[in-house]
């Protein structure tokens, strides 16, 4: 996808004001019992990713502060005064308890075709410091295997994509184990893919790294725990995780 953006994406301007390299409607899909996705052509910080999704899926956060007290600093930059980033992210979840009716619909009525998160609240998108990015999840169970598409309306391809599908890879898992469930297909879908261009020289070269990749790791997640709310940092761990090093890009805000 990088590779592809870089030879034929279309070159514009955008609300950050540093120009990106675009291109629409992209797709991945992962069979979660042949693979867990994380780029070993570069390093991914796992933990911190990790962090980012409890705070928003299992702490259901909008306080900056709450991250920051995991040592995770990926939202300072948007935090507000009062220390939270307004009405986006983990405030929707909460505000319609929108984790507990998926995990009651799984164990209830798993052949539901309604079963969908959203952050893409219309009435509070002007209240929010950041509107939310990967703002959706549509959730579904395949003989015994639980199957999840996240929708991402913006997707950085340099920072933010990487973390985002191995965030979501880690919550099917999550989800399906305190469900009763094996983890499925997780499928990507990001409308608006693209490459900032200062992150261009640093994605050059990874590209140039693709055939030095190291095989996937596993993914490690406590067999004891069966309540989502009682999951910590600690409890989620990669396993042979072989990487070829970090690739330094700065965040466009």
């Amino acid at each position: 996808m990088v590779d592809n953006i870089l030879q034929h994406g279309y070159y514009d301007n955008n609300r950050t004001g540093i120009c990106t390299y675009k291109l629409p409607h992209q797709i991945m899909q992962f069979d979660l019992a042949q693979e867990f996705p994380i780029l070993t052509t570069k390093f991914v910080a796992f933990k911190t990713a990790v962090k980012e999704l409890l705070w928003i899926w299992q702490l259901q956060s909008n306080d900056v502060r709450d991250l920051q007290r995991m040592n995770c600093h990926v939202w300072d930059e948007w935090m507000r005064p009062d220390g939270t980033i307004g009405k986006a992210y983990g405030y929707q979840i909460r505000k319609y308890k929108q984790v507990d009716r998926l995990l009651d619909t799984l164990r209830k009525d798993p052949q539901s075709r309604r079963m969908i998160v959203t952050l893409w609240n219309i009435d509070d998108l002007s209240d929010m410091a950041l509107q939310p990015c990967a703002y959706e999840t549509l959730w579904d169970v395949n003989d015994g295997r639980l199957n999840c598409m996240l929708i991402q309306r913006s997707g950085d391809m340099g920072l933010g994509v990487p973390f985002n599908m191995t965030q979501y890879a880690v919550l099917i898992y999550l989800i399906a184990q305190v469900t009763g469930f094996q983890p499925g297909i997780f499928t990507h879908v990001i409308n608006n893919a693209h490459i900032y261009e200062n992150h261009v020289e640093a994605l050059q070269k990874q590209l140039q790294r693709r055939n030095s990749a190291f095989a996937a790791p596993t993914i490690s997640v406590n067999p004891d725990i069966h309540d989502f709310y009682q999951f910590t940092p600690d409890d989620i761990n990669l396993v042979h995780y072989q990487h070829l090093g970090k690739l330094p890009m700065e965040v466009a805000v």
